[in-house]
């Protein structure tokens, strides 16, 4: 291999510098993630997809290694803005119901999940483009596991969701046969417009 890439070879690298700063900052990030969680099911989808994230930073270090590059990372600015929006919804859903905090960190898990399967699937093209199929097969393992991952976390998340929709219709139907009485001894209107909320 020449010693500067170039074309189609150099933006194969620069994709796979990528996707190894998005996995490190993964394993740094998931964790948080995990303490937030109150749902036992999510929690450990995402302790499990850890470990797995584990194993995808050392495939990319033994996709270097056969390109006979030192395994580097390109700042990977698109995961740092999705992990950043994560955290932030995270810290603004605390005070809500446990289910929809879960509901929220479940969509944010599957954002990851999209974003991650996007680059993979590039790296997959360019390399089968540029002949290295051994590295395309290495990148196909990942990606086939980021796509189980995504399916999970969407079965789990529509469960979540739905309890979080029950939750809050239990809450409307209480304050509404708290605000009926008010109704039947002449309430106001401002109290049938609570009712309906």
């Amino acid at each position: 291999m020449p010693t500067k890439a170039t074309g189609l070879q150099q933006l194969l690298i620069e994709e796979l510098q990528d996707l190894y700063d998005a996995e490190k900052q993964l394993t740094k990030a998931l964790p948080k993630v995990i303490k937030a969680t109150s749902d036992e099911e999510l929690s450990e989808a995402i302790s499990d997809h850890l470990e797995v994230t584990k194993g995808h930073v050392e495939r990319l270090e033994q996709v270097f290694e056969t390109l006979e590059l030192k395994a580097k990372s390109k700042p990977c600015a698109g995961m740092k803005g999705i992990l950043s929006e994560s955290a932030e919804t995270i810290q603004e859903k605390k005070q809500e119901e446990d289910a929809v905090l879960d509901a929220a960190i479940a969509g944010g898990a599957r954002r990851v999940e999209h974003y991650e399967m996007a680059g993979y699937s590039a790296a997959i093209d360019m390399a089968r483009a540029l002949g290295h199929d051994e590295i395309a097969g290495t990148l196909e393992e990942t990606l086939q596991e980021e796509q189980e991952a995504d399916e999970k976390l969407a079965e789990i998340g529509q469960r979540i969701m739905q309890e979080a929709h029950s939750a809050s219709q239990e809450g409307a139907e209480a304050e509404e046969e708290e605000v009926l009485p008010a109704k039947r001894s002449g309430g106001s209107a401002g109290n049938k417009k609570k009712a309906a909320r």
